[in-house]
């Protein structure tokens, strides 16, 4: 009868071995077979050392060289300092307006807050503002080539010489001017706009366009070419409060004015440089004053002053200011508003240090007990109008171990476009783990 191969379930496989170990039992051993059995214990016991060893190798390859977990610490970053807010000292008499270019990066778009103008912009008396009106007109029918250009000769009659008469009587700031005496029509600008001497204005008007009727013309066609719609020139001179304009247009003037090399030259200068005339000073008393360097003052019943000032503020360029008063109570009063006005100005700006070298920002502490404190690297100052915000941020912060004064990243502080960046440092070592840290810590590695 046959059987087949069927499979030996575990009991069976037991009952066999028994068998076997029975069948051998008081049996002699072949010392052959004795050698294979004890040959096959050591290898086995071998297989099972070398499994042992191969995984505490293992663990210890792993130990001693997984990454080492990050320090842990709380950063304080600088509390964000802004500077005393600026109050803008605006003249309180009449009406003002003002103008600045530059300092955009502390400035902005919107001039930082700085009022551009107060008490209105409608039409008011120029006075001898006009004067400066006149001289751009003349100029431009008969320009100079520069500074240093004298232009055309200009001989004065007797009709001339009766202007310092008629104005005389009318209070009217005057200066010699005999009959068939002569100068260039540089020197006759000077006499109009450093000293304002009225009969030289109505003189030199004239000479340039052969009448009175011809200057108003070419004032109101040149008024118009160059937009100025709200302002009105009567006659050349300011006497007559008819001569009006406002405080805006007044600034688009003054620009003009000082685009113009030759006037720019003569509005500047502190005291007459004509030949015979020499020394007088200019009606501008506030030249050199905050960057002040014109142009033009103005006196009726009130005090006017049209200015331009490279105003220094401590940031490179100066700021290029122009400025106008229109309705003063007084010379005096409109030189000291505008004096307080500047100097409000150039006071907004201030550095401001947002933290000292060796500042405290945190301390940083391992898992295996080293510590050290993260410290500013250098002291930061900001150059900063009135309080503008100054916010502080930092790079992000990896550590795991260090020397003393290693730079561990940047700390950044923005006052709106401008920024100062130093660095953050370690202030003292942070030393990484022995081995048997690493062998005892094995799950805070990776």
């Amino acid at each position: 009868m046959a059987y087949r191969d069927e499979p030996s379930d575990g009991v069976g496989q037991l009952t066999a071995l028994m068998r076997g170990a029975e069948a051998t039992e008081g049996e002699p051993v072949d010392p052959v077979e004795r050698r294979r059995r004890r040959r096959r214990r050591l290898i086995a016991t071998g297989v099972v050392v070398a499994v042992v060893l191969g995984l505490l190798g293992g663990y210890a390859g792993y130990t001693l060289s997984a990454p080492l977990p990050a320090a842990t610490g709380e950063i304080e970053l600088p509390a964000s300092q802004s500077g005393p807010v600026v109050v803008v000292a605006t003249p309180p008499d009449g009406a003002s307006a003002i103008s600045i270019t530059g300092g955009d990066d502390y400035l902005g778009p919107e001039l930082g807050g700085i009022p551009t103008s107060n008490g209105g912009d409608d039409p008011r008396p120029m006075a001898s503002i006009t004067k400066l009106v006149t001289a751009l007109v003349i100029l431009d029918a008969h320009p100079l080539a520069g500074p240093d250009d004298p232009g055309p000769t200009i001989t004065f009659d007797k009709a001339d010489h009766d202007l310092y008469d008629a104005y005389y009587v009318r209070g009217a700031t005057i200066a010699a001017m005999p009959t068939g005496s002569s100068m260039s029509l540089h020197d006759a600008l000077e006499m109009m706009l450093v000293v304002s001497a009225t009969n030289y204005a109505d003189a030199v008007a004239t000479w340039a366009f052969g009448s009175r009727a011809a200057y108003l013309r070419a004032t109101k066609d040149w008024l118009a070419a160059n937009g100025f719609s709200r302002t009105t020139v009567v006659e050349p001179t300011g006497l007559d409060p008819g001569s009006t304009s406002t405080p805006s247009e007044l600034l688009a003037l003054g620009r003009l004015a000082m685009a113009n090399a030759s006037i720019a030259s003569i509005v500047g200068l502190p005291a007459l440089d004509v030949p015979g005339l020499a020394g007088q000073g200019n009606t501008n008393s506030l030249l050199g004053v905050q960057g002040i360097r014109g142009i033009k003052t103005g006196t009726l019943d009130t005090s006017n002053l049209l200015f331009s000032s490279q105003l220094d503020v401590g940031i490179g360029e100066p700021l290029d200011v122009t400025g106008v008063v229109l309705g003063g109570f007084s010379h005096d009063t409109v030189s000291r508003d505008v004096r307080a006005w500047l100097e409000s100005i150039r006071s907004g700006f201030h550095e401001v240090t947002a933290a000292e070298q060796g500042q405290l920002l945190g301390v940083y502490t391992t898992p295996w007990g080293e510590s050290a404190r993260v410290v500013v690297g250098e002291t930061a100052t900001l150059l900063t109008w009135s309080d503008t915000p100054i916010v502080p941020t930092m790079s992000s912060l990896q550590l795991t171990s260090g020397a003393d004064g290693e730079q561990l990243g940047e700390l950044t502080w923005t006052a709106g476009s401008r920024a100062v960046t130093v660095p953050v440092l370690l202030d003292g070592a942070i030393s990484p783990p022995d081995q048997w840290w690493r062998l005892t810590h094995p799950f805070e590695l990776g």
